[in-house]
């Protein structure tokens, strides 16, 4: 089984940053992709970035160039970096890390509240 905890939303003005925290804890396959989804109210969820063990990375158009996916393998945690934020980016973030394999399933976090407004 597999907790995954985030961190680090909240409200911000619009032009500001945001860093979020994924930290992953329990059993699970050392190779993985972690990212981060986000659904704003009326929405549906999009992927916003993924990150592998190796390095690899991608990101949504609408965040590339702003946000930026790292990961601390030592501290299995995975961290989004949000800089200009505006109010399109207002939704709930939720972390995610699969396997890439059928034979296991994903597991998710349970959210964070990302809110930018003046």
């Amino acid at each position: 089984q597999v907790q995954l905890v985030e961190s680090g939303g909240g409200l911000v003005q619009p032009g500001g940053s945001l860093r979020l925290s994924c930290a992953a804890s329990g059993s699970f396959l050392s190779i993985n992709v972690m990212g981060w989804y986000r659904q704003a109210p009326g929405k549906q969820r999009e992927l916003v970035a993924t990150a592998t063990t190796g390095g690899s990375t991608n990101y949504a158009d609408s965040v590339k160039g702003r946000f930026t996916i790292t990961r601390d393998n030592t501290k299995n945690t995975v961290y989004l970096q949000m800089n200009s934020l505006q109010p399109e980016d207002t939704a709930v973030y939720t972390c995610n890390m699969g396997f890439g394999v059928p034979q296991f399933r994903n597991y998710w976090g349970q959210g964070t509240q990302v809110t930018v407004s003046s």
